[in-house]
């Protein structure tokens, strides 16, 4: 592997340039980026009787900072506020809520029940008036995530695994300390799971948010069951069976909740789980033969195939859905392709490749299912890493019609207000620019709330941030 550069040391377009090209990577770019009304990234995009404000799109960030009760905590309102100010048009589920207490990734997840519901419509107040302040909100969309968290279920305790899986994995089961005859979730419970997703999207209706996201992604239980390919029984093995409990889920929020609309944010492409190797270097798992376990895989591990996710985005295309955010991989098996950062988070492991060819590979992905699926709605992942030449680069892929929307997730803790300066032309405040330092994960997965603790002065003075300078790898 050739030497990463910073991002930060890439000062002209030519030098950025010029470092793509030695190191191989494809991405486009634009070298001027325009503002005003005729702005690529400032156009509207049509939506039912209505339009979309702009071209950003905040991506789901947790804190782990909700009360044990799953009621947000002054923490949480804070994010979502900043989110609001944040001039983004749309809201991509705001952050990841639970569907029952035993679903939750940590003890501090928002939790969306009967009890709860009233707070988290507050979220979603606190998030217009916010925005309020700064822009119009008749052309504001704002959804809810709702998620399982399967096989990463930690209801109880931050660092105690209560999986609910839907098969035993020949790799993850024993890197999570999992035998392997581990009990899965029987058909009966699956339906229960159903039944639940489908409540909370009741109340998130009632709540006033205009979508729910249906999660599909890093590894949690919407993903794990696209893999599920040695499952036996209705929800496992066929393609057809290991989407069944997306739409069922789908169609008991059209039977309960009409008018509501859904997304789904998706991990269209996987790889075998990687381990810290020479010179904690990430390196993959060996497995002996063909990989069945990576939706979205070729088999070979580290490859991608395309071929069953492009059929999962024309079933939901036939299931009139057309919200779609394109991400890959997970957090806790293989974060370089799923979260690119040049630092790696305490359970993680030193980049395996330049993360500009992590970021690029999922922004080419995007573009080339775009071109594929051009009556979808798809809003893209993967910016943030690009720094500096994010905006010149989400400029190029909106401009040429590559992506719909550009997702922003880290550079929102980081950087609340960067939409907001691109949108107006503003020089970038490089003091603010998410760096990937990678304690926005470090944080929750040793007990402690997520936030941007090097760059945001709210988080640096916290008595967390004292405990975060002993775990960094």
């Amino acid at each position: 592997m050739k030497p990463i550069k910073k991002i930060a040391q890439l000062r002209s377009a030519e030098d950025f340039r010029n470092y793509l090209d030695n190191q191989g990577i494809n991405l486009e770019f634009d070298e001027e980026l325009l503002c005003g009304e005729g702005a690529p990234l400032a156009q509207p995009y049509p939506w039912k009787n209505g339009w979309i404000g702009n071209r950003f799109c905040v991506l789901p960030m947790e804190g782990w900072d909700a009360h044990p009760d799953g009621k947000p905590s002054e923490l949480t309102r804070r994010r979502w506020v900043n989110f609001g100010r944040s001039s983004a048009k749309l809201i991509w589920g705001g952050e990841a809520v639970a569907v029952n207490p035993a679903a939750r990734a940590n003890p501090n997840q928002l939790l969306l029940n009967a009890e709860n519901a009233k707070t988290i419509a507050g979220l979603r107040m606190d998030l217009i008036a916010a925005h309020a302040m700064h822009s119009s909100t008749h052309d504001l969309l704002v959804g809810l995530q709702l998620t399982h968290s399967g096989r990463f279920c930690r209801p109880d305790e931050p660092k105690r695994l209560k999986p609910q899986i839907l098969y035993p994995h020949p790799l993850l089961n024993p890197r999570f300390g999992l035998p392997m005859d581990f009990p899965i979730l029987s058909d009966g419970e699956i339906g229960d799971i159903i039944g639940e997703t489908v409540r909370a999207a009741i109340l998130a209706q009632q709540a006033g948010f205009n979508f729910v996201d249906i999660k599909h992604c890093h590894g949690y239980l919407g993903h794990e069951f696209l893999s599920a390919v040695t499952r036996s029984g209705p929800y496992g093995g066929s393609l057809e069976n290991r989407t069944r409990y997306l739409r069922e889920i789908v169609a008991g929020i059209r039977r309960d909740a009409p008018g509501l609309e859904i997304g789904v944010r998706l991990s269209v492409f996987d790889f075998i789980p990687f381990r810290p190797g020479f010179e904690s270097v990430g390196e993959p798992l060996e497995y002996e033969g063909t990989y069945p376990y990576a939706f979205g895989g070729d088999g070979s591990g580290t490859g991608i195939d395309l071929s069953e996710p492009r059929q999962l985005l024309t079933m939901l295309e036939a299931l009139g859905i057309r919200l779609v955010n394109i991400t890959a991989g997970s957090p806790y098996y293989v974060p370089h392709i799923q979260r690119p950062a040049l630092f790696p988070p305490s359970d993680g492991y030193r980049p395996p490749e330049d993360p500009l060819a992590g970021a690029a590979r999922m922004i080419n992905i995007t573009a080339q299912l775009k071109a594929e699926f051009p009556e979808l709605i798809i809003a893209g992942t993967g910016y943030s890493y690009l720094q500096e030449w994010l905006p010149f680069v989400a400029q190029r892929m909106v401009r040429t019609g590559q992506v719909d929307f550009v997702g922003l997730g880290r550079m929102m803790l980081s950087y609340p207000r960067f939409c907001a300066d691109v949108l107006a032309g503003k020089e970038l405040d490089r003091k603010q620019i998410c760096r990937t330092f990678s304690d926005c994960t470090t944080a929750p997965r040793n007990g402690l709330v997520s936030g941007c603790y090097p760059l945001d002065a709210f988080y640096k003075t916290r008595p967390e941030a004292r405990e975060l300078k002993g775990l960094k790898i």
